[in-house]
């Protein structure tokens, strides 16, 4: 097995989780950290997992990606800021970007992989969907808590450029796929976010537990799922000129049942509202809303949402 050597960006929770992974499978890991750096080199990287603990001791790490680049080119880059921070993507990569050098974005929303074919080679984007539940308890310290599983998907839908995405991942503890249709997957992925993420924090800071035992939460999560899966389609078939649909109702039921059967959880942008951080609403919410619209979709839940999420964003106030 070829061991790779990958720098991850945006080192939170989710970031250092998979890179954790990476690591613990032997491959060179090198984390860019800013507001924990000093926690990490004290204590280094604790994972607390359901399925199996990680302790790396002195991990690599950085604060300066231009500093890292001058010891260490990446054959991937594995990028999981957050969306808010896709202004500061190209400050932070490029000085590690090489001819070579492979992106993966594990970042929510739409239009992410565009953002970073604006200025590499859109040949050697990829993104990543993580259907997880981890948080970050404390400076060096994660908490995966269930679920795991990572889709892996391509800017150009290529099928041999997924086939050098997924080898990097054998043998790793995360279970992992590719996605033919990267925009599908986007959409699918959407399907979970954007009820839950939007609804924790419009119930007031709740956790996914409180949405699915109040009625009629649980039934406005259904109907925002149906508008996603509607948008969803009527972009597929406007990007692809197929005529068949690829989302269906049937994913409203996987979905609600995968969230009866998890722990109870705090969906991150319920996070960043807590405390007191901007909250992901572009990527999330208004992208899908805007796309909607424009494709002639009803989305009267998913306009409901987004217009209060922005009511009350504390980068809006």
């Amino acid at each position: 097995m070829f061991m790779s050597k990958v720098a991850v960006v945006g080192a939170g929770a989710v970031g250092t989780y998979y890179g954790a992974r990476l690591a613990e499978q032997g491959h060179d890991v090198a984390f860019v950290l800013r507001s924990d750096y000093s926690a990490v080199a004290e204590r280094g990287i604790t994972v607390n997992s359901k399925d199996g603990d990680i302790r790396l001791h002195s991990p690599r790490i950085t604060k300066d990606p231009a500093e890292l680049a001058q010891t260490f080119q990446p054959d991937w880059i594995l990028c999981a800021l957050k969306a808010t921070a896709l202004p500061d993507a190209e400050r932070l990569i490029s000085p590690l970007i090489e001819a070579d050098t492979r992106l993966l974005a594990i970042i929510n929303g739409l239009g992410i992989e565009e953002e970073f074919a604006k200025w590499m080679d859109p040949k050697r984007v990829f993104g990543g969907l993580a259907f997880t539940c981890i948080n970050r308890s404390e400076p060096s310290v994660i908490d995966h808590l269930d679920y795991g599983p990572l889709t892996i998907t391509h800017l150009g839908d290529d099928p041999s450029e997924l086939a050098i995405a997924i080898s990097l991942w054998e043998k790793v503890k995360v279970v992992t796929s590719v996605a033919d249709s990267r925009l599908a997957a986007r959409y699918l992925k959407l399907c979970w976010n954007i009820p839950f993420n939007g609804l924790c924090v419009l119930a007031g800071g709740v956790t996914t537990e409180v949405i699915m035992l109040d009625p009629s939460l649980r039934s406005l999560a259904e109907k925002i799922m149906r508008e996603v899966i509607e948008i969803g389609n009527a972009d597929l078939i406007n990007s692809t000129g197929e005529l068949a649909p690829q989302l269906d109702n049937r994913v409203i039921d996987e979905m609600m049942t995968m969230t009866d059967t998890m722990i109870d959880y705090k969906p991150s942008t319920m996070i960043d509202f807590v405390e007191g951080r901007e909250m992901e609403i572009d990527a999330i919410f208004q992208v899908a809303l805007a796309r909607g619209l424009a494709l002639g979709v009803e989305c009267v839940e998913l306009q409901k949402m987004t217009k209060a999420l922005h009511s009350i964003s504390n980068q809006d106030k």
